[in-house]
């Protein structure tokens, strides 16, 4: 794999020349650019696009979770956050951070967090991978997307069936939720968040396993951490950078990152 290309995002001069020196001891990173606050960080991101982001979260006009939020779309680098304040850490990974390092760095740590982020683009890179092997399936069998996933995972075709129900652990309490009504759902970490008839479930699993249960001609990946129930659309807006955002039944809104935007195009105009 290549180097990551990273930005380092801290208010303090001195944090980011001691990052950026550790860094360089580093040969899996190639630090291209260091930024003082938020928004120079937006526009750096933008210029770059960057693999991986080492943002502090304390900062005076955007903080990082701003940051993080404004940087949502198709175009979202990995972020790392590095603070000397521990209580942020559960805010940190529901907005998916690879890592969550602690001001002093220490050496290990850092390098932990680093190999971290290397894996997850090595993983990303391998469903990539499968994506285009689906694709080119397609086109040569004339199979739909749910029938070729079953000839890659070697387990039979159309003859497959979808679960009716999928089974939720909350410590001693079980609880049946009916695939036909799940609305959508988005991943929270190691967590995905099921909203289904008004309520949101909590199932720790990964998001691959999970949209291995769905029958992908109704649940539509619009995100790498959204699935939508395809029959919950009401409509759908265009907006100015090229994604879309769509409409649910009962005013939830999503957007749609440019990597499925086609598919998503196709559903809207079937």
């Amino acid at each position: 794999m290549s180097t990551l290309s990273a930005i380092i995002v801290d208010d303090e001069h001195l944090a980011r020349r001691g990052l950026s020196v550790r860094l360089q001891q580093l040969p899996e990173v190639d630090v291209i650019a260091e930024c003082a606050n938020g928004h120079e960080a937006l526009q750096a991101v933008a210029q770059h696009s960057p693999d991986l982001l080492f943002l502090d979260i304390q900062m005076p006009g955007m903080d990082g979770f701003e940051v993080v939020e404004n940087l949502q779309g198709d175009d979202m680098p990995m972020v790392i956050f590095v603070t000397a304040y521990n209580e942020y850490a559960v805010d940190a990974f529901k907005v998916h951070a690879i890592d969550y390092v602690l001001k002093p760095i220490e050496d290990d740590r850092l390098h932990e967090a680093v190999q971290r982020a290397v894996a997850h683009r090595e993983q990303e890179a391998s469903t990539s991978g499968k994506e285009k092997l689906v694709k080119l399936l397609m086109s040569m069998t004339g199979e739909s997307a749910a029938g070729v996933e079953a000839m890659v995972e070697g387990s039979g075709g159309k003859g497959d069936s979808w679960p009716e129900k999928i089974t939720v652990k909350d410590g001693n309490d079980i609880q049946f939720i009916r695939v036909t009504d799940i609305e959508w759902v988005d991943a929270a970490g190691d967590y995905m968040c099921i909203h289904a008839t008004g309520k949101t479930h909590i199932m720790r699993i990964t998001m691959k396993q999970l949209e291995g249960m769905l029958n992908p001609a109704v649940f539509l990946r619009v995100h790498r951490s959204t699935i939508v129930n395809n029959r919950c659309v009401t409509g759908a807006q265009t907006l100015t950078n090229g994604e879309y955002l769509l409409n649910l039944e009962g005013g939830t809104q999503l957007k749609v990152s440019r990597s499925y935007k086609d598919r998503i195009k196709e559903f809207l105009v079937s």
